[in-house]
């Protein structure tokens, strides 16, 4: 008896046949609409009778909205295999992570030279296989910075480019019979997609054991294989056969075919849309149903929580693993999962974590928290995965990723009032209010997660007109250390809702905000170059014209320094935030005439076309250390002092922004971010943190007063003192002891609680 504990997943086995062309989309639309999971065709690519498998499932794509599509199985001598994973990674960004490879080896080999593909031996074909799902793999590790080079006897690429990855961890299943090709699935793949008319009694356990155990050699769990199984079968009144019967016949066949021999998906061959709809809407619900009381009488773990001995071997110590919740248990990732190389890093910043939570709801999030904080390791935590201080990633510690938690909600017609998921990230919120005529200030960047920001400050594109991110944060929800669910607001918790906004990683995890939106249609949006030889001049007189505009401008300066012959360059990127054109192209002007004009575009778009969504996923690099200082104004002094440190050679990236305005108009007192006097937030990237520490100490901090916790990775302990000045401190650590006593948040610039 093996049941390996995979969800269950009911599909339909379709036909492509061009007869009647748009029949077997019209059958896609119709598994869909019955509630199943997956649709796959049948792919024979010498077949006159047949639609091309691969345009049918992109067109299939096309008009579903939540199934899966799949060949069963593609033809891969006739599929050129680097070339495949790119159709096949497309197609799923297209879908939204709606599409799964099915491959087979090839059998009809006449029919196949006859296209122009090669005859192989069975064995030859086996060979093929296993390079094809190399390059493939290659090609979807779009994070890997080499070029892909495999040398193979029947695939090579020599120097292929890497990418796109998939939206979605593309498993690929291989249709299968034979000994070494079963093998080859329990090394390389990650389902087996055999026929049941192609079987003969036992050789579905028979199967499973050759897989299992050549799994277990290669150091994989044999629940890491899904098992699925093509079906055939009609649904009549009495019995006749195997799944010729009625609806509890099948139930009872289906349930044992999953609890004796593992099968975990049911693909049901037939172009039968009556048959469709009974499978969705009444035999997979009640499989489900009678398998998963039978799993929770024997104590079946699902099959996402077993690992085999490689994965094991990568474990961190100070982590019981084995004592993760159930809850998350299925959603968390290892060092040694396939997925761990997508939620390890942040935008800048490797890591290295032991373990990664993806909690799905707040429940979740309290599960998280209180079991993170009975482990001895470090706690991080992650909104939309930006993170340029790093610290929402570590080093063999627990990582507390809310990326699922990414809900955009209206909650308030009238006061444009709307919660958003702290794992959301701007640019999606800023798609999503675009067709309202609403915006929130947000950064510069879409990819960054709206917790993070929502928390420390937002000096965002419409900051001078809107204010930061955290003045229109009206409630909150957030877990404590503790494991409590509390909700913050000027009437309910008002202390913690001030200490949230603006420290807001130190007091808890917060799981969504409520904002008030401006209301805002098209912005001028300009991206100006100017020649910055004259660096403290061009600063000082960029700074004078941003003081003096109206508040419906924003501008950031991002100054490169002179590298490789070429002399410093500086970038200017601003937002006006108001109807009037003619009134943005003047301050515009003004903005020009603090260099040489070098270059100049200028667009009337939407919010949303200026911070578009990104990324979520990030593969680190760089890992650069950041110091951050807010000032006044750009004065001579400090305008030769930053102009110094660009020509120092101790920063490759500097960037100023402005932060003044509306952010002005709100009390030093009101939130936990005190700085409300300063006009822009200057920045500097470093190679290496002793060097910009020192050089920032000596040139840069008898100008700055404050700095931008997000912004600094220097964490020595007086950077505390300038992230939130006194009386904002001594009231912070006061907060931090109700709320936080022991510590248990202090991965980001660490709160000491007042005793």
């Amino acid at each position: 008896m093996t049941d390996y504990g995979h969800d269950l997943v009911f599909g339909a086995f379709l036909t492509p046949s061009n007869r009647d062309p748009h029949e077997p989309v019209r059958l896609a639309q119709a598994a869909e609409t019955a509630g199943l999971d997956l649709v796959t065709f049948q792919d024979h690519p010498y077949q006159p009778g047949f639609l091309d498998t691969w345009t049918l499932i992109s067109y299939a794509a096309a008009v579903t909205e939540t199934i899966h599509l799949a060949g069963n199985v593609l033809n891969l001598p006739l599929r050129q295999p680097a070339v495949l994973a790119r159709s096949v990674a497309s197609l799923d960004l297209l879908s939204g992570g709606r599409i799964d490879l099915g491959l087979g080896a090839g059998g009809f080999w006449d029919a196949i030279e006859s296209m122009g593909g090669t005859r192989l031996t069975p064995g030859q074909s086996v060979e093929a296989l296993s390079e094809a799902i190399e390059i493939i793999r290659g090609i979807w590790a779009a994070g890997e910075r080499r070029a892909l080079r495999t040398e193979g006897e029947h695939h090579r690429v020599t120097g292929a480019k890497r990418g796109p990855a998939p939206a979605h961890d593309v498993p690929i299943w291989l249709g299968a019979y034979k000994p070494r090709l079963l093998r080859l699935v329990a090394r390389k793949a990650d389902g087996w997609l055999p026929s049941l008319a192609y079987l003969k009694d036992g050789d579905l356990a028979r199967g499973n054991a050759v897989i299992d155990e050549a799994a277990e050699e290669a150091g994989r769990h044999p629940a890491e294989i899904r098992r699925l199984l093509n079906i055939q079968g009609s649904v009549v009144a009495d019995r006749r056969g195997f799944l010729q019967g009625p609806v509890d016949q099948w139930v009872e066949e289906l349930a044992a075919l999953a609890l004796d021999d593992g099968v975990g998906s049911f693909i049901a061959a037939t172009d039968d849309p009556q048959l469709l709809a009974v499978l969705g809407g009444e035999i997979a619900p009640a499989v489900r149903e009678l398998v998963a009381r039978e799993r929770a009488t024997a104590g079946t773990a699902p099959a996402a929580t077993r690992r085999g001995r490689a994965a094991i071997e990568l474990r961190r110590e100070g982590i019981a693993y084995d004592s993760v919740p159930a809850a998350l248990a299925s959603t968390a990732v290892e060092p040694g999962d396939r997925a761990y190389d997508t939620v390890r890093h942040n935008y800048l910043r490797s890591g290295a974590p032991g373990l990664v939570l993806r909690p799905r709801s707040t429940a979740e999030v309290a599960d998280a928290v209180g079991w993170a904080r009975s482990q001895d390791v470090p706690l991080g935590v992650r909104s939309g995965g930006h993170g340029i201080s790093g610290r929402s990633t570590n080093d063999g510690g627990i990582v507390i990723d809310l990326g699922a938690l990414d809900g955009i909600e209206v909650v308030d017609e009238a006061t444009r009032r709307v919660r958003l998921g702290a794992g959301a990230t701007w640019g999606q919120v800023a798609e999503a209010l675009a067709p309202r005529g609403w915006a929130i200030s947000s950064g510069d960047y879409g990819g960054v997660g709206v917790g993070g920001l929502a928390t420390a400050g937002g000096v965002g594109f419409l900051g001078r007109t809107y204010g930061l991110t955290i003045d229109h944060v009206v409630a909150a929800e957030v877990v404590t250390a503790d494991g409590r669910v509390a909700h913050a607001s000027t009437e309910e918790n008002p202390d913690l809702f001030w200490g949230l906004r603006g420290a807001g990683g130190n007091l808890g995890v917060v799981t969504w905000v409520e904002i008030e939106a401006m209301a805002l249609e098209n912005v001028v949006f300009s991206q100006m170059a100017l020649d910055a030889t004259d660096t403290a001049g061009l600063l000082e007189r960029w700074g004078a014209a941003v003081e003096s505009a109206p508040r419906e401008l924003t501008s950031f300066l991002i100054l490169s320094p002179a590298r490789r012959g070429q002399g410093p360059v500086a970038q200017l990127m601003t937002v006006y935030a108001g109807h009037d054109t003619d009134a943005a192209v003047e301050q515009l002007e003004r903005l020009a005439d603090a260099g040489p004009l070098l270059g100049h575009q200028a667009y009337l778009l939407p919010y949303s076309g200026v911070v578009q969504a990104g990324d979520k996923h990030h593969s680190g690099g760089g890992d650069p250390a950041v110091r951050s200082g807010l000032v006044t104004h750009l004065d001579t002094a400090t305008s030769r002092a930053f102009e110094r440190l660009a020509h120092s050679g101790d920063a490759y990236f500097l960037q100023v922004r402005a932060t003044g305005g509306a952010a002005h108009d709100v009390p030093d007192d009101a939130t936990a971010y005190a700085h409300r006097r300063q006009n822009f937030l200057l920045s500097a990237m470093s190679s290496s943190q002793e060097r910009i520490d020192a050089a920032w100490d000596e040139v840069m901090a008898p100008h700055t007063e404050g700095l931008y916790l997000s912004f600094d990775t220097d964490t020595r302990s007086e950077r505390l003192t300038e992230a939130f000045p006194e009386p904002t401190l001594s009231r912070l650590r006061e907060v931090k002891a109700e709320w936080d006593p022991d510590n248990l948040f202090r991965a980001n610039f660490p709160i000491p609680p007042a005793f």
